[in-house]
């Protein structure tokens, strides 16, 4: 059984950037498909990146395309989320998932095929 923790998280102001940093503990994550989600007060969780096993196939929610990248390193069982140029409306919980049986090497966007997930790191960007 894999256990996630998110880390990097924090208060930062509109424009800034910051990493977070997700590791993996309990197995290798091997060829699972990793994403990042993240929930807003009052909101639906929703589907920010993800990446496929091999780190090649990635995919971004609309509202994050062009201003947050997702990487990982599977020698230190660690997957990142990089995010630059923040905004308020960035603000939220960010959860690390993972997919431990992909279905394709296209990562999917959908929270019900991750079977495994972090407890969250707070980001809050100030206006």
């Amino acid at each position: 059984q894999v256990q996630l923790v998110e880390s990097g998280g924090g208060l930062v102001e509109t424009g800034g950037s910051l990493r977070l940093s997700c590791a993996a503990s309990g197995r290798a994550l091997g060829t699972d498909t990793m994403g990042w989600f993240r929930q807003a007060p009052g909101k639906e969780r929703e589907f920010v990146a993800a990446i496929g096993w091999r780190g090649g196939n990635t995919l971004y929610g609309d509202p994050v395309k062009g201003r947050f990248s997702i990487s990982r390193d599977n020698a230190k069982n660690t997957v990142y989320l990089q995010m630059n140029s923040l905004e308020p409306e960035d603000t939220a919980v960010y959860y690390c998932a993972g997919d431990r049986y992909p279905q394709s090497a296209v990562p999917s966007a959908r929270q019900g095929v991750y079977d495994y997930w972090g407890q969250g790191t707070q980001v809050t960007v100030s206006s």
